[in-house]
């Protein structure tokens, strides 16, 4: 049977991505650019037993998100900047407890209240760093409507295999832009559901990991004793000062992501096995990248692209190795360079990177980074 095509949103493909992959509640604040992931949320999952709720504000809606996830229902918000930055402290609070939970940011420019209604990339290093501590965290970014439909299962699925919140870094372009999609076969994929406890109820101990350093998750209301707290923690959920205590439970938490990167690990490069020169983006400044690839290819300069789609844990092994091949790594991005900053610390010295920056509320172009290119050369 030949999959199903419709022209849609961006906006709307993370919701109807989220619907396959089993998120059964929402709590969220409209917000531009990504009330339409509210709106078609609020609609859409009472048709399948789910609940929807608009909070009063970012902080209770993060909140609502992880006290839904504790009862076993698969949870997600949405929001842009400002509210991203409000929903920093519960989102530590998700890290250190280990609850699973999507957050989608469909980011615009700023700071503060900034530009509403324009595209913008200015949360990547919030996405990794915005809440304190040191805490695990996987992002992963767009550039496509379909690419969203698929990553934001991707996403539930993360979330649920590592016990771990995990984002969806969109931007305005992508989160409102409409292209032809074909969606798969839903009986044909993969979904992952949170690993269950197997011991008796009295013996349970919410904290306690298995050999992939992630503990089973009983439901509230399970029977199960489950104490849930925003402190350090020991295996029975129960605040600890002990510095042994903390010292186990902030390396696991760390661990459980680092040790399996290279199964969450994920990027896209074209043209890069003879490539001199490389154009690192991502979300909608990497179809102006390969746009700009495409002209320079046509006049004989071996220009190849690079687009990490797990922002973090960033693609690093990989960049790393195509630094020691390329005479220069241009970064391309809506902000003033936070992205550049990592690759300048992965690539050590081992090659020139330069940098195309916009923060003016308009994308960047073809024609910008193929001027850069030209400097280059």
């Amino acid at each position: 049977m030949k999959n199903k095509e419709l022209l849609m949103q961006g906006n709307e493909a993370c919701v109807e991505g989220a619907l396959v992959a089993g998120m059964r509640f929402f709590a969220g604040y409209p917000i531009t650019p990504s009330t339409e992931i509210a709106e078609l949320s609020s609609e859409k999952l009472p048709l399948v037993g789910g609940k929807f709720i608009q909070m009063e504000d970012e902080i209770a809606s993060m909140a609502a998100t992880i006290g839904a996830s504790l009862t076993g229902l698969k949870s997600m918000t949405a929001t842009s900047g400002p509210g991203f930055s409000l929903k920093q402290e519960n989102i530590g609070y998700a890290a250190i407890a280990e609850v699973p939970c999507v957050i989608v940011d469909v980011q615009r420019g700023g700071p503060s209240t900034g530009l509403p209604t324009s595209p913008s990339q200015g949360d990547i290093m919030q996405s990794k760093w915005g809440t304190h501590g040191d805490h695990p965290i996987i992002v992963v970014a767009p550039a496509s409507v379909r690419e969203t439909f698929d990553l934001t299962i991707k996403a539930f699925n993360f979330s649920e295999t590592y016990r771990t919140p995990v984002i969806i870094l969109l931007d305005e372009v992508i989160g409102h832009m409409r292209e032809k999609i074909e969606l798969p076969d839903i009986s044909k994929i993969d979904i992952v559901n949170r690993k269950k406890p197997l011991v008796n109820k009295e013996d349970y101990l919410p904290f306690k990991a298995d050999e992939d350093l992630v503990p089973p998750m009983a439901d509230y209301g399970e029977g199960y004793r489950f104490h849930v707290t925003g402190l350090v923690h020991d295996e029975t959920g129960f605040p600890s000062n002990n510095p042994d205590v903390s010292d186990k439970l902030i390396r696991r938490l760390d661990a459980k992501i680092e040790k399996n990167k290279d199964k969450i690990v994920e990027w896209e490069e074209k043209n890069t096995n003879d490539a001199e020169i490389i154009i690192l983006s991502i979300g909608c400044v990497s179809r102006a990248s390969n746009a700009a690839m495409k002209i320079m290819r046509n006049k004989g300069i071996k220009v190849g692209t690079f687009r990490p789609i797990t922002v973090w844990p960033f693609p690093e092994k990989r960049l790393e190795e195509l630094s020691q091949k390329v005479k220069a790594i241009i970064v391309a991005e809506m902000n003033l360079g936070q992205m550049a900053l990592e690759v300048e610390r992965i690539s050590k010295c081992m090659t020139r990177i330069e940098k195309v920056n916009k923060v003016n509320g308009e994308i960047i172009t073809p024609d910008e980074i193929i001027a850069k290119i030209k400097e280059v050369l």
